[in-house]
């Protein structure tokens, strides 16, 4: 079976980890902007002030993703560089930017997919309480309409928010990630409403432009799996896949809250303030969501936890995902199995998971159209006679499509998959040690790009459509 022709084969980036150019051509601050720059944030202190410079070099990156085969770039807006205040006065640079570079797209036929917002607020908004204010919500639905109505001739395809249980966990409970709280579990519950709030309304928005594009949201997709048969563990497994994957997918596809955490959060007081006007924002727009986008890295295996004195710690390496931490409730754990495959950073390998989460989401959700928005492999890059050898990337996508080609077989509505990253860039806590893309990133040698083994690997299966998998 060769995958089918309106299946997209792409890459993905995020402009805070490829742009750089921070602070020119009007570009207001944003949150990372700053945090980055706070002492033991980051790994050996890395920012995006230059990141790879994309901003300057976009038209020989875009030459190499056509040279690659890519069928569509997945790239994220910088929404401080077209409202440099979050909700004022329009930075036309900004747009002129982003209309240069889905211009550029489009001269080599690779279709531009664009997510409003992978995790760069405008300062003023954050320093105004972030998404635990509504006024972060209203901004972005004024934001997302301008970016309508500046790109919508020609982009067809949308997504609002990357990966919400990402920052706001790690932004609310973690401290990880701006604005850098722990432990406050009704400020993260009261962010994600905001955020599934404003995706709702931005949505309406978008179809009331009538442009005739797809929108949907992203989430980062961590099915959870029992480690044994044992009753407690699989209630643990259930409470996981009921706060990280149905609290994201249900407001979204079903238009309400999953019950099972609604009821928890009241007896705990933890219920975001929320309007019945807001409620019904979410309800009418379930049926307007074109798709959802899946960032698939793991699943998590996970056991109930007997002491409920249990301590919670944060770090910058405990914030990973990697197993052996509990949740933010004390609830379970997750728990590294003997019997399992780990990447460097400590997350599993496991295809097999992706191809039963996929099965779960399709017997909740339905028939949904789906992306793979992210799957890739972590890694530190082996060098070899000027040859950047990277054979366990091209194992780690070759058997995470299998699966996808696999899925398609088994009824599931998948439509794309984009590997993390077209190129080398900075991972946000990370720094630059830790590599996904395509293409290298010479730090030592004026940022020049170089081919590594996976870019043609990948090229190939794009050209045969995966025949040979």
């Amino acid at each position: 079976m060769r995958f089918p022709h309106d299946f997209l084969f792409g890459a993905a980036s995020a402009s805070y980890q490829v742009e750089g150019a921070w602070n020119e051509d009007g570009k207001g601050k944003t949150n990372w902007d700053v945090f980055s720059k706070i002492p033991g944030k980051t790994f050996e202190g890395t920012t995006g002030d230059i990141a790879i410079d994309h901003y300057h070099r976009y038209k020989e990156d875009v030459k190499l993703m056509a040279e690659m085969g890519l069928e569509s770039y997945r790239f994220s807006v910088s929404w401080a560089r077209i409202f440099p205040d979050g909700d004022g006065e329009v930075n036309e640079k900004g747009l002129e930017f982003y209309n240069n570079l889905i211009d550029e797209c489009l001269k080599y036929a690779i279709v531009p997919f664009v997510t409003l917002y992978h995790w760069d607020l405008p300062l003023p908004l954050e320093e105004d309480g972030g998404w635990t204010n509504k006024r972060t919500a209203e901004a972005f639905v004024k934001y997302a309409e301008t970016c309508f109505k500046s790109f919508g001739d020609r982009v067809k395809h949308w997504i609002t928010f990357n990966e919400t249980v990402m920052f706001c966990g790690l932004g609310y409970l973690k401290g990880a990630h701006p604005p850098g709280i722990q432990n406050d579990p009704k400020k993260y519950f009261q962010a994600t409403h905001y955020v599934f709030y404003a995706h709702a309304k931005a949505v309406g928005v978008y179809k009331s432009l009538k442009q005739y594009g797809e929108i949907g949201i992203t989430h980062v997709f961590l099915p959870a799996y029992s480690v044994d048969n044992q009753v407690d563990n699989r209630l643990a497994a259930h409470h996981a896949n009921e706060y990280e994957t149905f609290w994201y997918y249900d407001p979204i596809l079903k238009g309400e809250y999953p019950h099972y955490v609604v009821e928890q959060l009241e007896d705990k007081g933890w219920t975001p303030t929320w309007t019945e006007e807001e409620l019904d924002m979410l309800r009418r727009n379930a049926v307007n969501n074109d798709f959802i986008g899946l960032n698939y890295y793991q699943p998590i295996r996970v056991e109930r936890i007997q002491d409920s004195n249990v301590q919670i710690e944060h770090s910058r390496e405990t914030s990973t995902l990697a197993p052996g931490n509990p949740s933010f409730d004390g609830y379970y754990r997750t728990v590294k199995m003997e019997d399992k495959t780990y990447t460097k950073w400590g997350w599993e390998i496991s295809p097999q998971g992706f191809l039963d989460g996929l099965h779960m989401l399709k017997e909740r959700y339905g028939d949904i159209k789906m992306y793979v928005t992210e799957n890739g492999l972590g890694d530190e890059d082996p060098i070899m006679d000027g040859e950047i050898v990277d054979v366990p990337r091209i194992k780690y996508i070759e058997e995470h499509l299998k699966v996808v080609k696999r899925a398609i077989q088994e009824g599931i509505n998948l439509k794309g998959y984009y590997a993390w990253s077209v190129i080398d860039l900075l991972s946000w806590l990370n720094g630059y040690k830790k590599q996904y893309g395509f293409i290298y990133v010479d730090h030592k040698d004026n940022l020049n790009r170089k081919k590594k083994l996976s870019f043609h690997w990948y090229k190939h299966i794009i050209e045969t459509r995966g025949e040979e998998l």
